[in-house]
């Protein structure tokens, strides 16, 4: 046998003794399909799991995550073969449909836009969680598939299944927007109307965070006065406080540098807490108070800080 018999004689070994993980049985899927209320067909040749009604799109990562039902939960497992944990079930799935999301579910829960509620849910949205008490920001992750149901891979001794998804703490939407084609990033398009649209879609696109956000920060901040100064000493579009501009190596003066330096912050504090709720809070009243009440903190004037901003956000997607 020569060199590269050798090899596809192996790759063969390979496929057929892990075939069984990485694709259920047509019985297994179509079972929890009706549980689910899923109908259709699967969109994609030798793949046995029927796709939930929808958009194409909505189809794709249904179909796409009902390959991985039965492959065993592992932590930071991120190959079928071997085994998967939640967010890497996620990124693989989105991956193999030409969405590229970060590793981690706390950094997979800043991407895309916000869904309002699970009544408000499509297929192929993402649910998040925050399930564990000895740290504040999501840590598990599932890809909704209609009617209540997620398939995940839920923890330790357990597979990729199809369950209840119960109360999320945050749902996002990261697949293109049927009208345009378009990822929903909330960037270029909902804030063309605002000033310093071209910083805040171009610092967005930098470092993966919502324009729409940042407009909606600016807005709220400093109404999008670049020479603003607060009683307490916070400068600029963005109202970063001198200390916090120094240390982001920021002119809190200079438009440019202001939002781009709020783009890395609020990445930076999303990474950290978890959520954009979160985040928003961090950067009204600092990380350490974030964390020392272990959520939003009791101030009205943070409080209302987070509502307004997420409702402006909305309003210039």
């Amino acid at each position: 046998m020569d060199g590269l018999s050798a090899v596809q004689a192996r790759i063969s070994e390979i496929q057929t003794r892990f075939a069984p993980q990485i694709r259920p049985t047509t019985t297994g899927w179509a079972s929890a399909a009706a549980s689910a209320g899923l109908t259709g067909t699967a969109a994609t040749s030798g793949s046995s799991a029927p796709a939930a009604a929808g958009t194409a799109s909505e189809t794709a990562v249904v179909t796409e995550a009902g390959k991985y039902l039965g492959v065993p939960y592992l932590w930071g497992g991120t190959d079928p073969a071997k085994g998967l944990d939640c967010s890497g079930l996620v990124q693989l799935v989105y991956g193999n449909l030409g969405i590229d999301l970060p590793r981690t579910a706390s950094q997979q829960a800043t991407s895309g836009t916000a869904v309002a509620s699970l009544a408000a849910a499509r297929p192929g949205d993402l649910v998040f969680f925050d399930h564990s008490s000895a740290r504040a920001g999501i840590d598990h992750v599932g890809i909704y598939v209609g009617n209540g149901k997620m398939i995940a891979a839920p923890q330790a001794g357990e597979v990729v299944k199809l369950q209840d998804v119960g109360t999320p703490t945050s749902i996002r939407r990261v697949l293109p927007s049927a009208a345009t084609g378009t990822a929903a990033t909330g960037s270029a398009a909902g804030v063309a109307g605002v000033p310093y649209a071209n910083l805040f879609s171009a610092a967005a696109g930098r470092h993966g965070v919502d324009a729409a956000l940042l407009a909606a920060m600016a807005s709220t901040e400093s109404g999008f006065d670049p020479t603003a100064v607060s009683p307490a000493g916070a400068q600029g579009l963005m109202q970063f406080m001198p200390a916090t501009a120094a240390g982001l190596g920021v002119n809190a003066l200079d438009p440019a540098s202001a939002v781009d330096g709020a783009a890395r912050y609020l990445k930076s504090l999303t990474g950290q807490f978890g959520s954009t709720e979160l985040a928003l809070a961090a950067y009204n009243a600092g990380p350490g108070t974030v964390s020392r009440y272990g959520g939003i903190p009791p101030y009205p004037e943070t409080q209302n800080y987070v509502r307004t901003v997420m409702s402006k956000a909305e309003a210039y997607r």
